[in-house]
């Protein structure tokens, strides 16, 4: 397994064949992977994936039944969760309402012992640190949802942890506010040079955050690498499923030339990607193809050369600004695409009914043999 680390920079937390079973379940299977100093590492997959079982184990709330995990070099084996150089961040944050912000932030050094003048001194530094200077005599629910979770992160960060694990941190938070905590939490991570372990089933977040990311599926890590590896090179068809938007096919190889398959499907559509492994012609295959990967005209003429021209009818229009995409019907096999329409507002005047071409950049496709698209 590839990891993050690299010969100059010590991982900060190796995890070295772990398992984890409960009953008949095994939610973590043999796991091992590296997280390089001062990065910022994503754990992603669906729910039930193992990733929460994972972060447990590596904060020490549970103990692994094989393998070994090491934070700063030592081993964790039988060391309680408060003895290890981690904190922690949850969804729900636990903050003390009876307590002020900068008591908050203070709780763990008074549970080590350090004097009262140190640890509000402490205290209110690190809320300086995070962009809540003067807060501290506030009590939290004066606070926005951002603040808290400046305060949540500030109570981690001042006892100096090696790791900071974070546990969908931003999934009680709306929309808009998720995607400033984004933002807040990649400087954050920047300014502190401290190592994020941070597990989400949301990919957008996963993607904007992380220096990598592990995408977890039964237990294990289908593809370990940078998001923009996972993005345009993914490694199984449960990765290319997974991250990212696309339009999933199913048919057979009807030719191969090269890199590139040509793929049939049994509605009669045709389309063009490059394969991942060997594939031969008349193999049952799936394709994922991205919907930026489209082109767009009023003619066939007005397409790429060399791509696959088809014919469709809009049949609805998804606005969503520079994220904005059309539902397609082909004419002919009547299969549905999702194709991103181009910012420049070029195509603003389609509507549902609209007659349109489009076509596929093979490059930007890609298929994988049937039975590997459902191991």
């Amino acid at each position: 397994m590839n990891t993050p680390s690299t010969a100059a920079t010590a991982p900060d937390l190796e995890v070295r064949a772990v398992s984890k079973r409960f009953a008949t379940h095994l939610a973590v299977d043999q796991l091992s992977f590296g997280v390089a100093r001062g990065s910022f590492f994503s754990i992603l997959g669906p729910s039930g994936c193992g990733k929460t079982t994972l972060l447990r184990m590596i904060a020490g709330f549970i103990q692994p039944d094989r393998g070994d995990i090491t934070i700063g070099g030592r081993s964790m084996a039988g060391v309680a969760p408060n003895r290890r150089p981690v904190n922690m961040v949850f969804q729900q944050l636990a903050l003390f309402p009876m307590m002020s912000v900068a008591q908050n932030v203070a709780f763990g050094l008074a549970r080590r012992g350090m004097g009262r003048a140190e640890r509000m001194r402490r205290a209110e530094a690190m809320l300086e640190r995070v962009g809540l200077g003067g807060a501290g005599a506030k009590g939290t629910d004066e606070l926005s949802g951002g603040q808290r979770q400046r305060v949540a992160i500030a109570r981690s960060m001042v006892l100096e942890p090696t790791l900071l694990l974070l546990d969908e941190p931003l999934g009680a938070l709306d929309l808009k506010l998720r995607e400033h905590m984004k933002i807040e939490l990649k400087q954050l991570q920047a300014a502190f040079a401290t190592t994020f372990v941070y597990i989400t089933h949301d990919q957008s977040e996963a993607l904007v955050l992380s220096d990598h990311v592990g995408v977890m599926n039964r237990g294990r890590f289908e593809q370990l690498g940078t998001p923009q590896e996972l993005y345009y090179a993914p490694a199984t068809a449960f990765v290319a499923g997974f991250v990212g938007a696309n339009n999933r096919l199913a048919g057979k190889a009807v030719a191969v030339e090269g890199p590139v398959v040509e793929i049939a499907g049994s509605t009669g559509w045709v389309v063009r990607a490059r394969a991942h492994g060997t594939i031969a012609p008349g193999a049952a295959v799936e394709a994922f193809i991205r919907p930026e990967a489209a082109a767009l005209g009023r003619s066939a003429a007005e397409l790429p050369a060399g791509q696959t021209a088809h014919a469709g009818e809009v049949i609805s229009l998804l606005f969503d600004g520079a994220n904005s995409v059309a539902l397609l019907r082909e004419l002919h096999s009547r299969t549905e695409f999702r194709i991103a329409l181009p910012q420049t507002g070029a195509y603003a005047d389609l509507r549902a009914g609209s007659r349109i071409w489009f076509s596929f950049d093979p490059a930007r496709a890609i298929c994988f043999p049937a039975a590997a698209a459902h191991a």
